[in-house]
């Protein structure tokens, strides 16, 4: 696991940790690689000036979350803020159970990606009891009127690139028709279905003039979700739709959410006999996340596409968000329309994305101080 990466572009940051699949030390350390158990984490010498903080996020399984605990970890503690940093392993009742203890501890500021957005509302309303602002980190958090501020990426423009890039790659080989598989990610994350409706907005109209061909007919969301965005799910699923649909056809191309769902599709698809690289044939599959094993394989020719959403950018968000609403001040918005919560628009910050093919890694990833070309190279963390 690491824990290293944004010490240089984070405005003048003098912090070193270290990216990886979502576990979380204080600034410039590293969480103890032998347990996946949730963690506290506070600031040494419990600088009080800018308040107490508690930052809940997800999971220590995927890359990206520990990225974005350290990111928002180290910048909040540049500010003066105290934090308790815990990760809930993907378990719902842990999540609840820490964001409890958050709000007894008395936090000013709760700053939470969800692993179920729709299971909080009752943390969210003791919160909201005892004053404590909200902001809802990456995935919206549902049905409560108690969610303050949304930060996170142009979820429907994430969807929108990777649909583009599955028929940007199809296209490097003839009209088509293109036999094509879809995978989403999990029902229960807000985002999943923004992703899917801005991919969908692309690959509709290509299925319908018959450019692709959804052999398994499994079109909608609830037939292409995967729960908790997990990889064996994704392996399994797509190794069941090779034997049930592909005997005597070939995949083409598949849509994925997620890097994590990527690398789980491409062992199935090598395990059924596909091999080489995607200049060889091998099937054009997107992704997310920038996660290094598939950015890895990006630069090997075989994962076609990833989209990557730079966590220190939105780790600056929930700082300036937190910042000005315990200054009683409304956090700058640029989207006050889309992210209705079931109860009311979160008003919400939303940033841009880029989507890396093996053309533009070392723009996009290594000039940016991302990842190191030396970490592509071995496809690990350092």
């Amino acid at each position: 696991m690491k824990m290293k990466k944004f010490v240089a572009l984070a405005a003048g940051a003098a912090m070193a940790f270290s990216l990886s699949a979502c576990a979380g030390g204080g600034a410039g350390s590293t969480t103890d690689d032998s347990t996946m158990d949730s963690t506290m984490e506070s600031t040494d010498g419990a600088m009080t000036e800018g308040g107490s903080v508690g930052v809940a996020m997800p999971t220590q399984t995927s890359e990206r979350w520990i990225a974005d605990g350290e990111a928002v970890k180290s910048q909040l503690e540049e500010q003066g803020f105290t934090v308790d940093l815990q990760f809930g392993n993907d378990d719902i009742p842990t999540q609840g159970q820490q964001i409890d203890q958050m709000i007894t501890q008395g936090v000013d500021v709760l700053i939470i990606a969800a692993i179920d957005g729709t299971a909080l509302a009752p943390q969210l309303q003791a919160a909201a009891d005892q004053g404590i602002k909200v902001v809802s980190y990456d995935r919206l958090i549902r049905d409560s009127e108690n969610v303050d501020f949304y930060v996170s990426f142009d979820n429907f423009k994430v969807g929108v690139a990777q649909g583009q890039s599955l028929l940007d790659g199809l296209a490097e080989r003839g009209d088509g028709p293109f036999n094509v598989e879809l995978f989403a990610g999990s029902l229960d994350d807000n985002n999943a279905h923004f992703f899917f409706d801005g991919a969908m907005s692309v690959l509709q109209p290509k299925i319908d003039d018959g450019t692709l061909n959804i052999v398994s007919g499994q079109t909608s969301i609830d037939q292409a979700a995967t729960l908790r965005w997990s990889q064996e799910a994704a392996q399994k699923r797509m190794e069941d739709l090779l034997t049930a649909n592909y005997q005597n056809e070939k995949v083409d191309g598949v849509l994925s959410a997620y890097d994590g769902l990527s690398r789980g599709i491409i062992t199935a698809l090598q395990n059924n006999g596909y091999s080489g690289t995607v200049d060889d044939g091998f099937p054009i599959v997107t992704g997310q996340d920038a996660e290094i094993g598939s950015v890895k394989l990006i630069q090997d020719g075989v994962q076609y596409s990833t989209i990557f959403k730079d966590t220190r950018l939105l780790a600056e968000q929930a700082v300036s968000a937190t910042q000005a609403l315990l200054a009683g001040e409304e956090p700058e918005a640029n989207n006050t329309t889309d992210y209705d919560n079931g109860v009311k628009v979160v008003p919400s910050y939303l940033l841009d994305v880029v989507t890396v093919t093996a053309d533009n890694i070392t723009e996009a990833l290594v000039d940016t101080g991302y990842w190191t070309q030396e970490e592509i190279d071995a496809g690990v963390v350092s």
